[in-house]
């Protein structure tokens, strides 16, 4: 599930996407930040804080380059026939080295790539991403049983003040 957070103008950037699932469902390591290639309609509706990462996931093909898949971008409210399509790949800019790095971690150790926030920094779109891997479900039912204890304590240290 995809949620929308306010924006943090202190360091120059402006969420737009955050993935939380992604913590649910995957073991997180290192995070990496890339630029995107949008079109002029994808810009817009992501600047009205619109799109979803929910079933997004991130691709390095046989010609070295990383793409964006699955990511939901609405067609823009305003926009002519000439809109975009919701869902379509869009490129990632990644330096030669982090894709050939990423692409050995995720053929070696069957790792994937998970997008996790989508947010403009200076006013340029980024995706940051991390290497993950799946969790099982009795991962799951463990991070569900952290998150419920750190609830009901924080309730309590509530109820005490």
């Amino acid at each position: 599930m995809a949620t929308k957070n306010k924006s943090s103008e202190s360091d120059g950037t402006k969420l737009i996407v955050s993935n939380r699932r992604a913590r649910f469902d995957y073991f997180l390591d290192d995070r990496y930040e890339a630029g995107l290639v949008l079109t002029g309609t994808e810009v817009k509706s992501l600047r009205d804080g619109k799109g979803s990462l929910a079933e997004a996931w991130v691709k390095i093909d046989e010609r070295g380059e990383a793409w964006l898949m699955q990511a939901h971008i609405p067609e823009y409210t305003f926009g002519n026939r000439n809109n975009h399509n919701p869902i379509q790949p869009r490129k990632l800019l990644l330096k030669k080295s982090e894709i050939e790095k990423l692409g050995k971690e995720v053929g070696a150790k069957g790792v994937t790539l998970v997008p996790t926030r989508l947010y403009f920094r200076k006013g340029r779109a980024k995706l940051e991403f991390a290497t993950g891997r799946g969790k099982n479900v009795a991962d799951k039912r463990q991070t569900s049983k952290e998150r419920d204890a750190k609830r009901e304590i924080q309730r309590a240290l509530k109820q005490r003040r």
